[in-house]
């Protein structure tokens, strides 16, 4: 059972500026501002939203299909894609330009400076949903505008369920656009602020819109989620991290673990407890992949967060 999952790829690049960027920016001079910032520290991370999730469904035990455009740099990328037993067939390189980028610039007030180049990214609707074979279950997460309107309609023509994740891509549609995504997917998720923002581009509630779903499912951080079905709102409780390093991508992981239970048949007060575990785990770690752990391991994570095994 393979779950195509479309989304981005992109490099994190990450720098920790050793001071605070207000004892060098003049509030009286941001209108010709000119400053460098020495960043000793940086780290590189592999990242991208279906990057993300195809490495967290993969730890799960999951059959993930990746679909993105990426640019002629991701030879390290693909190489470590090939470590993780990923399959790159509908990864399509893009010669002429780069992967996407993301430059993330953190002070010691944990304030961030970050500049995006999305690359090969802006051309994701070169790929199409027909070219996998054997897909049951899809995502469409952020990604160029084009290829998130395109492998929506055709998870739709094709009879494929998926989950629309819009993500930081929601404020590229007008609601009638959202309403589109919303009508053609079986399930959506968000998290809280995007789902303010998703309601007021609407004009409807949460309790309207999941009457267009089977399932609307929001993430509220340390706070949990809820999942709006057509009958009924639950509460998912969070899952308590052993330490908090790093809250990136942490929502890509919760999303593959929506993925997980839904392949595997599990209900939503299971499959919701899966999600915000994985988003525990991944906190924990710097960066999005780097965090590891068996079957065995999981399941005893998660009989220890929640009192039952599944």
């Amino acid at each position: 059972m393979s779950a195509l999952i479309c989304g981005s790829f992109a490099y994190d690049n990450i720098m920790v500026f050793h001071d605070r960027f207000k004892n060098h920016i003049l509030p009286d001079k941001v209108h010709m501002l000119n400053v460098s910032f020495l960043v000793p520290e940086m780290r590189r991370e592999f990242g991208g939203c279906a990057g993300n999730i195809a490495y967290n469904l993969k730890l799960l035990g999951g059959d993930p299909l990746p679909m993105g455009t990426v640019g002629h740099d991701f030879g390290p990328y693909a190489t470590w894609f090939e470590r993780c037993g990923i399959n790159r067939q509908h990864i399509k390189v893009i010669n002429s330009t780069y992967t996407a980028q993301a430059f993330i610039t953190t002070d010691m007030d944990d304030n961030q400076i970050t500049a995006f180049h999305p690359g090969a990214m802006s051309m994701s609707h070169e790929n199409r949903v027909s070219a996998a074979s054997g897909v049951t279950l899809g995502i469409v997460s952020p990604d160029g505008r084009d290829g998130m309107i395109e492998h929506a309609g055709q998870f739709a023509e094709a009879g494929i369920p998926f989950i629309f994740d819009p993500g930081q891509g929601l404020p590229m549609f007008e609601g009638h656009e959202l309403m589109r995504f919303i009508e053609q997917a079986r399930w959506t998720t968000c998290n809280d602020y995007e789902a303010q923002l998703l309601q007021e581009r609407t004009g409807k509630s949460a309790h309207e819109l999941a009457e267009h779903l089977e399932a609307l499912i929001i993430t509220r951080g340390a706070q949990g989620s809820v999942i709006y079905t057509r009958k009924h709102r639950l509460e998912i409780p969070a899952a308590v991290p052993v330490t908090i390093k790093d809250p990136t991508g942490c929502g890509d992981a919760y999303r593959a673990g929506l993925l997980h239970g839904l392949m595997n048949d599990m209900d939503w007060e299971t499959t919701g407890r899966i999600a915000t575990l994985m988003g525990a785990i991944n906190i924990s770690q710097h960066g999005t992949q780097n965090h590891q752990f068996s079957a065995d391991e999981f399941g005893d994570l998660f009989k220890e967060q929640f009192g039952f095994g599944y």
